[in-house]
């Protein structure tokens, strides 16, 4: 009885040990192709990095001029419109010079015409009296009504002329024409290097060339 029991035991731990030793083998197996998977990964990843800072580094070789020509036409640009600043300040002073002349002019000619009115008006006025002294029928009333109409007039008249004042632009409309196809033109040209230069494998100065235009141009001839 005693042999019996002793076989019993080590027959119950074989298979334990069996199936630790197995589990144990298929965990080594499964770490080396993670590992073999994580070695390809790092090596296509380093081939990616490299191919990623090869084409970073033409992108800033082919934009570098472009920054450079953009920077310049900026330049110019902006020297443009400081000089046509310049004009537009000029004009706006002998604007306010005129306007200042045409005031003093208005203000010379409103005071002739009133007092021409008032002269008129004041005769007027005297022929009217000696009409109604003839016929000895003279209203105090009458004559009332008479100076506070042509006092009426004379305000209606300067009013007038002053809501007829000059009216003109500080930004005048052709002076607009002219940014906007200043404009217009900068941004062709800015679309005609970026397409050639960063879109396509040329250069982008250029597409500012004629000789690169006529080749184009004899490239459809032929074609056609």
């Amino acid at each position: 009885m005693s042999t019996n029991q002793s076989k019993k035991p080590v027959n119950e731990e074989q298979p334990k040990n069996r199936l630790l030793k197995d589990m144990l083998r298929k965990g080594k197996r499964l770490l080396r192709r993670l590992q073999a998977l994580l070695k390809r990964l790092s090596e296509k990843l380093k081939v990616l990095l490299a191919k990623l800072r090869a084409l970073l580094k033409q992108f800033v070789e082919k934009v570098k001029p472009l920054i450079r020509r953009l920077q310049h036409l900026w330049k110019r640009f902006i020297a443009t419109l400081k000089d046509k600043l310049e004009e537009i300040r000029q004009e706006l002073k002998r604007n306010q010079e005129k306007r200042k002349q045409v005031k003093v002019v208005k203000k010379e000619q409103s005071d002739q015409q009133g007092s021409v009115l008032v002269k008129k008006r004041a005769r007027q006025t005297e022929k009217e009296t000696k009409k109604w002294s003839k016929q000895k029928r003279v209203d105090p009333a009458a004559e009332k009504t008479v100076e506070v109409k042509t006092r009426k007039q004379q305000k209606q008249l300067q009013k007038k002329e002053k809501n007829k004042r000059p009216r003109r632009r500080v930004f005048p409309i052709w002076l607009r024409l002219i940014v906007i196809l200043i404009l217009c033109v900068v941004a062709l040209i800015v679309g005609l290097m970026v397409g050639f230069g960063v879109i396509g494998d040329g250069n982008p100065t250029d597409a500012l060339q004629k000789s690169t235009w006529q080749h184009i141009i004899d490239i459809v001839k032929k074609e056609k």
